[in-house]
């Protein structure tokens, strides 16, 4: 019998999501070979006694904790694993993970630099492109670029094809992004990414892309799972489509021509080591039917973990139930 800590909850605007995932994968886990408790992070950042975190679970949020983190650290040293599943900045973005290395403690997923790297969009492009990953262009953002908004646009329009997707660096599940068709709807766009992030992407929008994607697990040897689709009810897969309940359908496996699959299982192995992940990802493209292009749009260190999320469908599909799944993540990151 493992025992298993899962970290939920944090400051990010995917507060409620990650909290969700923690209570679908201790239910999931109920009776298993591995015993599951939570560890819910309030959204000032103070850490929940065991108590507050069962209600919180219930509730589905926790706006502040009775602990600090220092007060919080000895309960964490009792488990052989962590799952660290907060979602966005302060848990995705290799923060969390470091805390977990000082304290010598195993946790599934990708290490500092690998989760650090995939979260911010910037950063994660610069080095994809090093590895001959395949993207559509873009152009990253600094604050000083609203000093002049004016010749910002001009650079942009210069340098990028409209229609425009408009991005915070670290943010999650479409959070603050924005489709700009024009310069005003592209300034009105990076205004609001920059509510979000000190830095912003900017990208040229594929033409009636396919949402495709892919789940990978391992840490030297990888396995991939088939491909899925999302399709959805909206201009683009927002926050709003992906959360509201009838809005997006997933298609697992995904209808494609051939050779499809095969480019999207190469591109992603190659992101996923480019990035020094490790233990598993959800890693997600865009196909162009009109030109038959395959674009990297985002790689997930730690998606979505419901039994009704993607990743897990994914491999649901492809022979792993969910507790295989959680198993076999589990063993990852005690290798």
């Amino acid at each position: 019998m493992q025992t298993l800590l899962v970290i939920a909850g944090g400051s990010s605007d995917e507060h409620e999501i990650s909290i969700i995932s923690a209570r679908s994968l201790c239910e999931a886990l109920d009776g298993s070979a591995i015993t599951a408790d939570v560890q819910v992070v309030g959204r000032d950042g103070r850490w929940l006694t065991p108590e507050e975190g069962q209600a919180a679970l219930v509730a589905g949020r926790a706006d502040t904790g009775g602990l600090s983190i220092y007060q919080a650290l000895p309960r964490l040293e009792r488990f052989e694993v962590v799952f660290p599943l907060i979602h966005g900045q302060m848990g995705e973005d290799g923060k969390l993970q470091g805390l977990l290395e000082y304290l010598q403690l195993p946790y599934v997923g990708s290490g500092v630099l690998g989760s650090a790297l995939a979260m911010d969009k910037g950063a994660a492009k610069d080095v994809l492109a090093q590895h001959g990953v395949s993207q559509t262009r873009w152009l990253t953002l600094s604050p000083d670029d609203l000093r002049d908004p004016q010749a910002t646009i001009q650079l942009i329009t210069a340098e990028l094809s409209g229609p425009w997707f408009i991005k915070p660096c670290n943010q999650g599940s479409s959070v603050g992004i924005t489709k700009a068709k024009d310069e005003a709807a592209l300034l009105g766009g990076i205004k609001t990414a920059f509510e979000f992030d000190r830095r912003v992407v900017v990208e040229e929008a594929v033409d009636q892309p396919r949402e495709l994607e892919i789940g990978i697990i391992g840490n030297t040897t990888v396995e991939t799972s088939c491909v899925g689709e999302i399709t959805y009810d909206a201009d683009f897969y927002s926050y709003e489509a992906k959360y509201t309940e009838g809005r997006s359908a997933m298609h697992i496996p995904a209808d494609l021509p051939e050779g499809v699959a095969e480019e999207i299982i190469a591109q992603s192995q190659l992101a996923y080591r480019a990035l020094d992940c490790n233990g598993f990802a959800r890693i997600d493209f865009l196909f162009e039917p009109s030109t038959s292009k395959i674009y990297l749009s985002e790689v997930n260190t730690l998606p979505g973990f419901t039994p009704f999320s993607m990743f897990t469908k994914l491999w649901e599909a492809s022979g792993l139930n969910y507790e295989q799944t959680v198993a076999k993540l589990v063993a990852l990151a005690l290798e």
